[in-house]
């Protein structure tokens, strides 16, 4: 018997993403950047041209880091994500910082 796959599948149709699945792509690779704090207002939106997809995330940062750094690094892991996991290509990727998280220090006791 040679080997290989006794099943034979043929692609009639591209394969179609729903836009929850795209938004929970998007959203899982927001929330791996350091500094990020959490989604806020609109959270994600996307609008699908073609195969491109130009993305809008809404976020809410640390202050103890850079937004433009941040915004940078979020901007490349949404790329490297959706282009990586789906047949879409990334267009405008922008990223709208609502507000700054700031952590209170805890008070030592001497």
């Amino acid at each position: 018997m040679p080997l290989g796959s006794r099943y034979q599948t043929k692609a009639t149709s591209p394969i179609r993403y729903s836009r929850s699945v795209l938004v929970s792509i998007v959203s899982l690779a927001v929330k791996e950047i350091d500094g990020v704090t959490e989604l806020s207002g609109k959270g994600v939106r996307l609008d699908i041209i073609d195969k491109k997809i130009n993305i809008d995330v809404f976020l809410e940062v640390s202050s103890k880091v850079a937004c433009n750094t941040l915004a940078f690094n979020v901007q490349e892991n949404i790329k490297k994500a959706l282009e990586s996991m789906t047949n879409f290509k990334t267009g405008v990727i922008n990223v709208n910082i609502l507000g700054v998280s700031f952590e209170e220090e805890k008070e030592v006791e001497l």
